[in-house]
Parts: structure tokens; sequence; C-alpha cells
């Protein structure tokens, strides 16, 4: 052992004048992660609910509150919505014309369980969800971290069918649960477990061993709805078992030690802005320890009230779900392009973290080796159409940014389903053509390594990203 691996290993910390300072993924020293040369390649979706404000042109709010920017691709102007992203204008790319097919006649307020798979799961009757892009890089990239990924939403738990409150499924299309409390987020990424947690951990696998073997000889006495019952059972612990082996892998590797100074791990949703600045940071500690490189963060479930409808306390106004329903009111456009601005602005102030802190390989900074992504699963009004997403960094992936690219055919200044404000907007036949958001999914996927040509039953790129 040379003196240099005595002294540092991958989770090594530093510590002076009482601060305790992670160090981020660093190639000398990392045991079974990425070859010397590689750098960590991290992908984090963000969702929020109701959609966004898109006022027609002829009404007076257009100029300043409408979420979509005016011009061209390089040429640009951001209304007040997104101007706070005018710092990071070279390293975001603002997407129109993409949504899933499968998903556009479906409620806005069933839709959010499709965002990340793209599944034809309907508005109603029978619900089949499909594996989410975060856990197909999840599976491929894993392997290198303590965590495969990090799951957070606001409202916490899976939530139910078209009313998910989590963005994340399994192979088997299963929810996967969020976490919505800082304090259990923290201490799960880093506080070190006890000292019998290798032997719990031993016991469950024992225990598990004897219920797969159990339960196997069944197969063939149960009726085919039992067997289907049955397979779904083994899948959900056939996940509890690669977690397991997962863990004891890591069980005797310490938990880094990180500077919690801009944390307030006790916060709630009604302390919105403390709460999204706090689940914020604990995405960028768990990216910067190379604890985890794949996040999910739902603002809020559609359908239903819940936590989420008080982080529009942030900018002082009441539920944020009702913001969608007031836009006729007076101001009210500006009132919901407001929290929509504040939205983009805790997004912005994420993505300006990842670029002010460089990568250990020396190649450019976190920002660029990471794909960042913000957006929701409604345009207008719950209509499920021109899905209003922003990715910010991935410039070392491949992505080039500072552009705002109008796709499709038909509805180039983005008025296709603007200034509805009832129900029966979302049921009209929109006369635009829009182009699959898998095809987004699979170039994503393809610049963080995993080989594939398709995603969620759609095949191809997205050209010209």
């Amino acid at each position: 052992m040379t003196n240099k691996s005595m002294l540092l290993s991958r989770r090594t910390f530093l510590r002076g004048t009482g601060l305790a300072l992670a160090l981020p993924w660093l190639e000398t020293f990392a045991a079974g992660g990425p070859g010397l040369n590689e750098t960590p390649k991290r992908f984090v979706s963000v969702y929020h609910p109701d959609g966004v404000g898109l006022p027609l042109k002829s009404d007076p709010a257009w100029k300043d509150w409408s979420w979509f920017p005016r011009g061209g691709e390089k040429n640009f102007e951001l209304t007040k919505v997104l101007d706070v992203l005018e710092p990071l204008r070279s390293d975001i790319t603002i997407y129109s014309g993409l949504s899933h097919p499968a998903a556009r006649q479906v409620h806005g307020h069933s839709n959010a369980d499709q965002y990340l798979t793209g599944a034809p799961i309907g508005g109603e009757g029978p619900y089949q969800n499909t594996i989410s892009l975060d856990q197909v890089y999840a599976e491929h990239a894993g392997d290198f971290t303590r965590h495969s990924s990090m799951v957070m939403s606001t409202n916490g738990g899976v939530g139910g069918p078209r009313g998910a409150q989590t963005q994340s499924f399994n192979r088997e299309g299963r929810p996967i649960p969020a976490m919505n409390k800082p304090k259990e987020i923290f201490d799960m990424l880093f506080v070190t477990s006890s000292k019998d947690a290798a032997a719990r951990l031993a016991r469950s696998k024992s225990a598990l061993d004897l219920l797969i073997d159990n339960t196997r000889s069944l197969g063939r006495q149960l009726s085919s709805r039992d067997q289907e019952t049955l397979k779904q059972y083994l899948d959900a612990v056939r996940d509890t078992e690669l977690k397991l082996a997962k863990a004891q892998r890591w069980i005797d590797t310490p938990t880094p030690v990180v500077d919690a100074r801009n944390l307030h791990l006790d916060a709630e949703p009604k302390e919105a802005r403390l709460y999204f600045q706090t689940m914020y940071e604990l995405i960028y500690l768990a990216f910067l320890s190379d604890s985890s490189r794949v996040a999910t963060f739902q603002l809020g479930r559609e359908n239903g009230e819940g936590p989420h409808d008080l982080l529009s306390l942030a900018v002082g106004f009441g539920g944020a779900h009702g913001l969608t329903h007031e836009v006729k009111k007076p101001d009210g456009w500006k009132n919901l392009g407001t929290y929509n601005r504040y939205q983009a602005e805790e997004f912005g102030r994420f993505a300006q973290r990842l670029k002010e802190t460089p990568e250990p390989t020396g190649k450019g900074n976190m920002l660029d080796n990471t794909l960042a992504m913000h957006g929701s699963a409604s345009s207008s009004f719950h209509l499920s159409r021109n899905y209003p997403i922003i990715s910010a960094g991935g410039k070392n992936l491949g992505f080039t940014n500072g552009r705002y690219l109008k796709l499709g055919k038909g509805n180039e200044d983005n008025q296709a389903g603007a200034g509805i404000d009832t129900d029966a907007g979302w049921t009209g036949k929109v006369e635009v053509e829009e182009l699959p958001l898998s095809k987004l999914f699979v170039t994503i996927l393809q610049r963080l390594g995993v080989e594939t040509d398709s995603f969620g039953g759609i095949t191809g790129t997205l050209t010209g990203v």
C-alpha cells in the first residue's frame, strides 16, 4: 500500500476549523468505479405539476407572462417567467413541441405518471406502467455508487395510479417510493450505519432465500391469477434481494462526511424556500460525494391537493394548484407566471451550484457532466401537449446549449392550447404535429453511455440536440 493510498481513500474527508468537507469522486482512489480518466455522468429530473401559463397573444399578459420564450433558436428572448435563467443562458436549452403520444388525450390530472415512462396507461381503467428514464440509467450506473438513485418528492411515497407522488418506476412498472423529509434523506446518504448492520443484512438475506425457496414450489399448484400475483410478489422480493446485495457490498465503506451548513433538515413545504433549497442541496451533495449519479425530484402530484400546494407560499400565494384555475381573474396569468418563475429560479440556483464546482478530473465542472431536466407533462391548463421542458448542462455529454428548440410543425408561436382556463380545452382537437418526448430520452440515455435505440415504444433519437 502506498503512502498516498494510506492517507486517502475514496470516502476520505477533510476536517478543519470545525467543518467537515466531503471529497468528491477522485480518479486516483476509485475502487470499482470508472476508469482512470473517466468522470461521473449524472442525470436529474425535476417535475412540477399543473403546467405553465400560456396566455393568448391578444392578451396583455402574453408579453411578460407566457412561459415559452419569443424569437429564434439562438436569439430568443426570455419573458419574465424564465428571465431568472438569463445568467445560465449558455448552459440551458428550452424545448417546445414535445409530448408523449400515449398521453396526448389524457387529462392533466392523470398524466404525471407517464412523464418519465411514456407508457400508455390511459386516463382510466386498467393501469400498467413501465420503467422510467432515471431507472434505466440507474441500472447502468448504479453499481458505481452507494445508492443507485435518489427518488424524492414533496408529497413522498407512491400515491395512487394516475396520481403518483413519485416520478420513478422500476423495470416491472411499479412505483418506487419517494422520500420527502430532508432529515431522512440526509441520514440515508451520510449517517453511518449501526454496528450490527452487517448482521441484520445477513439475517435478512437468509430469510429471503428461505422465502424464495418456499414460494417457487407453489407455482405449479396455483391458478393463473394466483401465479401472476406470486410473480409480482417475487419481483418485489428480487428488488429487495438486489438492495440487500448492494448494501452488503457497501457495508464496510464509510459514509462520506459533508458540509451541512446550507441544509435546513427540519424544513417542511410550508417553509417553501428553505424546503426547496434544502432538497436541491441534498441532490448536490449526493452528486458531489458520488453517493448517487441519478435523482428525481417531484415538486407535487397531479390530481389533488397535498403538501405541494403549500410551495406557492414561497411567492406569497395560496394553493399552487388553484393558480392554474384562476388565470382569467385579475393578475391571474401574472400570478401563475410568478410561481413558475420561482420554480425556474430554484432550478437555476441548483444548476449554478453545479457549474461553480470543478470536477476533480479537471474535465470541466459538475454541470458539464450532468444533464439536469426540469419540466411538466402539461402546458396550458392540464393540456397534455407541448410539454414545457428545460435542460441544463451536459456539455461534456454532447449537448449544445444556449438554444430554444421549437420542434414539430404548426405551433411555432406556441399558441396551440393557449388561453385555456376550463376542462373543455383538453378534449379539443389540436391541429399541430409534435414529436415524441421519448426521442429526447433515447438521446439522453445514449449520451449517458446506455446502449439503446428506443424508449417507451419509440425508436430513434431527437436530431439537432
